[in-house]
């Protein structure tokens, strides 16, 4: 199918791979599948998927390793599948790097839904705003770069290591300066519209950012009291 979005399925049971991809290819998405860990980050670098549907209990290496290593190199947009419905399950895939969870069993229709809808919100990436240079998609400040072509941080010349969260809320703050967002903004922009957690999700990842990049002068992550945050610049 020329031009159309490709999504990568993987699942070990064949019978829900199958299943998704048929309500995927009748959307007119081109689909392939991988029945396990290693076969995924295989057919990741092969099928340049635009999205990938990932379930978490997988032989071999699980669908949290299998989205840590593709996070390392890429933002491609990812569902996580996985029978597990505790919160605790759900925040551990949004926290290392995945834009939606779905619990089984699911309706497939809502599936379907649910890969436009992130499609929607991420058609580069993680669709978040920048200054791009090509396809390099980065932004800076005096002492600061951060870069979401390669999920990079730079303060001060040194490189800081960031989980992709932290590095996502930087990037998008940093890319609308002076502009207040609210917690739930926050939440709905980084980590989905049906994220499962509180406001205090947002408040726990500024005060990471805040100990990893003091106080520049020139700028800062400030608060907003009763309203949110904002990238504040030119004090």
């Amino acid at each position: 199918m020329e031009n159309a979005k490709k999504i990568l399925i993987v699942d070990d049971d064949n019978n829900i791979a199958e299943l998704i991809s048929l309500y995927l290819t009748k959307e007119r998405y081109e689909t392939a599948i991988a029945s396990d860990g290693e076969e995924a980050i295989s057919m990741f670098a092969q099928f340049g998927p635009d999205l990938i549907i990932l379930d978490i209990m997988l032989p071999g290496i699980d669908g949290y390793e299998v989205c840590r290593r593709i996070r390392q190199t890429s933002a491609v947009p990812i569902i996580m599948l996985s029978a597990k419905g505790e919160t605790f399950d759900r925040v551990l895939g949004l926290e290392i790097g995945s834009d939606d969870y779905m619990v089984k069993p699911f309706d497939s229709k809502e599936l379907v839904a649910r890969v436009k809808a992130v499609l929607r919100r991420n058609p580069v990436g993680f669709g978040l705003p920048g200054k791009n240079e090509g396809d390099k998609q980065s932004v800076s400040y005096t002492d600061l770069t951060v870069s979401l072509s390669d999920y990079t941080c730079r303060y001060k010349g040194a490189a800081v290591d960031m989980p992709p969260k932290e590095l996502e809320l930087l990037y998008f703050l940093a890319t609308s300066p002076n502009r207040v967002f609210t917690r739930e903004q926050l939440l709905e922009q980084i980590w989905g519209y049906e994220y499962i957690g509180d406001t205090r999700t947002v408040d726990v990842h500024i005060k990471r950012l805040r100990e990893k990049l003091p106080d520049a002068g020139e700028w800062r992550i400030s608060t907003v009291w009763g309203v949110g945050y904002k990238f504040e610049v030119g004090r």
